[in-house]
């Protein structure tokens, strides 16, 4: 007899396992899925490229980002991790997958950046200590559009533990009507999988990070190959303050 559920995060833990092995569940078997995603360098990957995200550039450029701590979550490859780096930031870079923080390691030794990468679990490393705040950025790009909706609760928890009061959220995720999928959250428990990942609209993003203030919200910019900033007008952008207040 199964019975035992005692703790938010087991509850998260058991609708985890609604989900196929794969990118769409969020535990070691997401890790294995990703690792085969990035095993080949050659495949023809926006992101696998190795220029930050333009909407992160005009934040720094807009005199909006002050070195200080940084956390790049679903890093990659390190893209946007070395970037901060370079803006004089002291980063942590996590992400599910061997291969990618491999391939970030070697970017960043190549690049003579100081980053910081850890392989796990967000979460989990979060609740064992291993990141542990406060940053005075939070960067998310293509991380929170894979969660599923049980998910958020975990990434509003998280941004609650680590963010500092002041500091910034920024994310990049699937834009409703471009790219993801539209369905709702309880359709995606009866399908076991999230279609690829969650599209969002501006609204929902709102609504779901109303603890903070909104700096912005665009759609991201078509970059052109040749350009030295990745840019997909597939994705939203958005930029969020915590405020001032005690933690």
């Amino acid at each position: 007899m199964d019975r035992h559920i005692r703790t938010v995060e087991d509850v998260l833990r058991l609708l985890d396992g609604l989900f196929a092995p794969g990118a769409d569940r969020w535990s070691a078997d997401a890790g294995d899925w990703w690792d085969g995603f990035y095993a080949d360098r050659d495949r023809s990957v926006p992101f696998f490229a190795a220029k930050p995200d333009e909407n992160l550039v005009a934040y720094g450029e807009a005199g909006l980002l002050r070195p200080g701590r940084a956390l790049d979550l679903g890093c990659g490859p390190g893209r946007n991790a070395l970037h901060l780096a370079s803006l004089g930031f002291t980063v942590d870079a996590v992400d599910l997958s061997p291969t990618a923080i491999a391939w970030a390691g070697e970017r960043a030794r190549e690049a003579g950046a100081d980053v910081r990468l850890l392989c796990g679990d967000a979460f989990a490393l979060a609740r064992t200590g291993e990141l542990a705040g406060p940053y005075d950025l939070v960067y998310d790009s293509g991380c929170f559009h894979h969660l599923p909706p049980h998910r958020r609760v975990s990434h509003l928890a998280l941004l609650d533990e680590l963010l500092a009061p002041g500091g910034l959220f920024g994310l990049a995720c699937f834009a409703a009507r471009a790219m993801g999928s539209e369905a709702g959250d309880a359709e995606f428990y009866r399908r076991g999988g999230l279609g690829g990942g969650l599209a969002y609209t501006a609204k929902s993003l709102r609504e779901i990070f109303a603890g903070l203030t909104e700096l912005e919200i665009r759609r991201m910019r078509d970059e052109p190959d040749h350009s030295p900033r990745f840019g997909e007008p597939f994705l939203w952008t958005a930029l969020f303050r915590r405020g001032p207040g005690p933690r």
